[in-house]
């Protein structure tokens, strides 16, 4: 059977299980299962449980529920309120005013959560009514709170670096530093269009009351974001210069939460079992889906499929240029479909040799990969940012697709820009002190 007939035999397989409902991570073993039925004499039973324990035991991955839950413990504080009432006095006089909130505000929880529909739902339950009672427009209430959210999946802690970062055996640490200046540059430019667009539809943007505000009330704002801002500076400080792995940085991270959660009185027994329980359904999807994809890849792997695959790629000489522009493409239809995890997870045992055949630096093409599956977070009709910010606007998921797509473009300006200028990823990664990838 040749490697286009398997190709299409995986893909429709894994699409029926996936349209009939059944859990991505199901699905996946399902598919492989029906792999190793066809293709190999191997018992399922033993190969299925030597790889899932493979895939679940690794110790770097244990860092992955416990920033979870440590997002998930400063999602039931006043965090929100915090943010909005610390930013604003800073930001409403630019071009845009309350607008770059939304996007500072994203960029700021972005830091301390790893996902990008907590960050969505924890800027959103305060800024849209905020920025709604001052007239703002509504698609660039919406579309800016779409486009910042991906965020979540880029600046550190990201959930979908450290499943990178397992996936590939890298470094978590410098996949994490790498993501900084990146997150940063695409946050400038998402408020650079803001600022642009409210200068140009002047007449669309609320007239700002002329409220002079001291620097004393400023700084007294800002003194509401402190805690939260040296958690993440205690957490990636601790990273970038050696003093803890990713993993002892998450612990940190989650002390540090729950003390914030104490002092400023939101933790009780139901706060902490919500934050806890919560933490643990999302790493237990996560690790299903590892689980998953593992196996698939095993299964996939007695068939020569990612081998042929690879060898079929190569034959097409395509220059690394060429090679990237059609990842690129290749990942934002396939996040029309999937879930950004189960995308990375589903197709790094076919994509990673072909990368890194090209010389492809891994901790870079985390990076870029994360960009273009953030991408797949504001496209029809699995965004998941878009049925979150249809469940908080009411809004149809059409009206919410066209507002986010100007930064949808935006993300593809920075794209071009990462590959161009890669020491935007790679700047910090090389001066870092030197420290386990755990």
């Amino acid at each position: 059977m040749d490697e286009i007939t398997l190709t299409l035999l995986f893909i429709l397989a894994l699409f029926f299980l996936l349209g009939t409902g059944v859990w991505v991570g199901l699905s996946l073993i399902g598919v492989a299962v029906l792999g190793m039925m066809l293709f190999t004499n191997r018992p399922v039973g033993d190969a299925m449980g030597l790889t899932i324990w493979g895939a679940s035991s690794s110790w770097t991955l244990t860092a992955l529920p416990l920033f979870i839950w440590m997002g998930e413990i400063l999602f039931r504080t006043r965090l929100s309120d915090n943010l909005f009432r610390g930013l604003a006095p800073w930001l409403h006089r630019l071009p845009g005013g309350l607008l770059h909130v939304n996007i500072a505000g994203c960029t700021l929880f972005a830091a301390i959560s790893g996902s990008s529909a907590a960050t969505v739902a924890t800027v959103g339950k305060i800024s849209i009514p905020e920025l709604r009672s001052r007239k703002y427009p509504e698609n660039m209430i919406i579309g800016t709170l779409a486009g910042a959210g991906t965020l979540g999946l880029l600046i550190p802690p990201s959930i979908i670096l450290i499943i990178y970062g397992v996936t590939i055996n890298e470094s978590i640490a410098k996949l994490f530093i790498a993501g900084i200046l990146p997150g940063i540059m695409l946050a400038l430019l998402f408020m650079g269009y803001v600022a642009g667009w409210s200068l140009y539809k002047r007449r669309e943007m609320p007239i700002l009351a002329d409220d002079q505000v001291s620097l004393s009330n400023r700084l007294q704002s800002t003194l509401q974001l402190l805690p939260v801002v040296l958690l993440i500076a205690g957490v990636m400080g601790s990273i970038y210069f050696g003093i803890a792995t990713a993993t002892e940085a998450a612990v940190l991270g989650v002390v540090g939460a729950l003390a914030i959660s104490a002092v400023q009185k939101s933790l009780s027994w139901q706060s902490f079992n919500d934050a806890l329980m919560g933490a643990t359904r999302t790493s237990a999807m996560i690790a299903l889906i590892l689980a998953g994809s593992s196996f698939l890849s095993l299964a996939m792997g007695f068939t020569g499929l990612p081998r042929a695959l690879a060898t079929w790629i190569a034959e097409l000489q395509l220059t690394p240029v060429h090679l990237i522009i059609a990842l690129t493409f290749f990942y934002i239809i396939l996040g029309c479909f999937l879930d950004g995890i189960s995308a990375v997870v589903l197709t790094m045992a076919v994509i990673e040799p072909l990368v890194r055949q090209a010389g492809f630096d891994m901790i870079w093409f985390g990076i870029f990969l994360v960009i273009v599956v953030e991408m797949a977070q504001i496209t029809p009709p699995i965004g998941f940012n878009l049925f979150v910010l249809q469940g908080m606007t009411g809004r149809d998921i059409d009206f919410i697709a066209k507002a986010a797509f100007p930064l949808f473009m935006i993300m593809i300006v920075a794209v071009a820009l990462l590959v161009i200028f890669p020491e935007i990823a790679l700047l910090l990664p090389e001066m870092m002190s030197s420290t386990p990838a755990g």
